[in-house]
């Protein structure tokens, strides 16, 4: 087996060094599969444009802490066409769904490849709220995705009400109601998040659903789930394919 002209091709144009080098000499049948397999059969399945795609990789590597294949990713969003206020919205968003202890590795990874392209850091603030608005826009944005069952949600929850408090004010007062990515990226990031990490398949259809209400529809997200499929493998993938499934259901139903 050889590398295929087109998985070099696909390489090469986004890629300032080959991700899978280390391969090459000690393990060259898997490095030729992997190769063929991501960047040749996987990228040409669809239409889904390199900068959605890049995207998607980079959300889906977040929620599967892959942290060293994430380093030789980052450029090549870059060169893809994802800016860098969107490497940094992904990143941050992330938060919200694995916890600063999983994605802290990630934020120094992406300042350390910002600093190798010669990009100044801090970027311009995305922040739209302050300490004072950050609950009412919060609880707006929730109605915004998921509609007006949402409302006074931050009331609910009895002994927990604290962290249904947290959801409106920190989860989308802080993150979802910044600049630099609209809600429909937002929650597509938030199904790679869930996909990747497994484990959370009530919250990972719940969100499914919300995509789909929110125009990335079942065929897209099947696309998405296809490209990331070589990150995260096929138990994962096929979990979140069982979620889509059943999320185009419940809308179709409604």
């Amino acid at each position: 087996m050889a590398i295929s002209s087109a998985a070099s091709e696909y390489r090469q144009r986004l890629f300032a060094d080959d991700p899978f080098q280390e391969l090459a000499q000690k393990d060259p049948e898997v490095y030729e599969i992997v190769n063929n397999f991501m960047f040749d059969e996987v990228v040409n399945n669809d239409d889904l444009d390199d900068r959605t795609r890049f995207m998607c990789n980079l959300a889906t590597l977040i929620g599967c802490q892959g942290i060293d294949l994430f380093a030789e990713y980052v450029p090549a969003a870059l060169k893809a066409g994802v800016s860098p206020v969107e490497v940094k919205e992904i990143t941050y968003q992330a938060i919200d769904y694995l916890g600063i202890g999983r994605v802290y590795p990630f934020l120094k990874v992406v300042n350390q490849q910002f600093a190798a392209q010669g990009i100044d850091l801090p970027l311009p603030g995305q922040s739209t709220t302050s300490p004072e608005t950050r609950l009412a826009a919060g609880e707006q944005c929730q109605i915004d995705i998921f509609g007006e069952g949402m409302r006074d949600f931050k009331s609910q929850g009895g002994a927990a009400q604290n962290i249904n408090k947290w959801l409106v004010d920190n989860c989308f007062g802080d993150y979802y109601t910044r600049q630099g990515l609209n809600y429909q990226e937002r929650e597509l990031m938030t199904f790679c998040y869930l996909a990747a990490q497994g484990g959370v398949e009530p919250q990972l259809e719940g969100h499914a659903e919300t995509n789909i209400q929110n125009g990335n529809d079942y065929l897209f997200l099947i696309k998405v789930i296809s490209q990331n499929l070589p990150l995260i493998g096929y138990p994962r993938s096929l979990n979140a394919l069982r979620c889509a499934t059943e999320a185009k259901a419940k809308v179709e139903e409604q």
